[in-house]
């Protein structure tokens, strides 16, 4: 699938205006951030224990509710900032062509996916699992099937192609996850949000050559039920199609 955008090939974008769900998006975060900070001092509430993503909680207590919550949720002030400007570089592009709702099933979908990945991993880990980093990496790999020759800087610093950038932090993603490294990040989540990601890009795919084969097979068999009959050369009528 192709998209027309005002940008060439190897031209960089730093995302354009802000859309109305990134903004959304971005104003929850904060908010949840902020409730996050100051909950258990003037709330009494452990806000990240109670709606963060606790494997052992969904599993033993049907904490259900914790694969959506926990997206908001995020573990210092560098982990809101760099999700939310991800969120903002790449999102508000995707956005602007699926439109609102598909962009936002689309979030909510990786980012979910992503928990569900951490629980079926770990289902009696009582580690906790915060932050928007599964939705994240699904839409930086949907950017990257979309815009694959776009350049974006690693570590602001050296330009690579969108394409490649994916790859790194996939690979990275998965050795992380095999390895099992205790840096405190949850790289299962960010796999995961990947892994939906390409399932949900490619159904649609899949989706589409379906009934485009079924159609054409159905023009076909529509052909074979016509038949040209010519009469005699001194009858007045020409071909009749039936």
């Amino acid at each position: 699938m192709r998209y027309q955008t005002p940008y060439g090939p190897g031209q960089i974008s730093f995302g354009g205006p802000l859309t109305p769900v990134v903004k959304k998006l971005l104003i929850a975060c904060t908010a949840c951030f902020v409730l996050q900070t100051f909950g258990q001092q003037f709330l009494g509430l452990n806000i990240t224990r109670i709606f963060g993503l606790t494997p052992l909680l969904v599993v033993a207590k049907l904490s259900l509710w914790q694969l959506v919550t926990y997206i908001f949720l995020h573990g210092g002030l560098f982990h809101l900032l760099f999700n939310m400007l991800a969120l903002f570089m790449f999102g508000c592009e995707l956005e602007r062509i699926w439109g609102a709702r598909r962009f936002t099933k689309y979030f909510f979908i990786t980012g979910v996916g992503a928990g569900i990945c951490s629980v079926v991993v770990a289902p009696t880990s009582p580690a906790v699992t915060i932050g928007a980093s599964g939705a994240i990496y699904g839409i930086l790999l949907a950017y990257g099937m979309i815009f694959p020759n776009r350049q974006v800087y690693l570590y602001f610093l050296f330009p690579i192609r969108v394409k490649y950038f994916v790859v790194i932090i996939g690979a990275i993603a998965f050795y992380s996850s095999i390895t099992g490294a205790g840096d405190g990040v949850a790289h299962i989540a960010h796999l995961g949000g990947m892994l939906f990601g390409f399932f949900l890009l490619k159904r649609g795919r899949l989706k589409s050559d379906i009934e485009n084969r079924y159609l054409r097979w159905k023009l076909d068999r529509m052909k074979r039920k016509f038949k040209v009959i010519s009469r005699d050369d001194d009858g007045d009528e020409g071909p009749t199609i039936h």
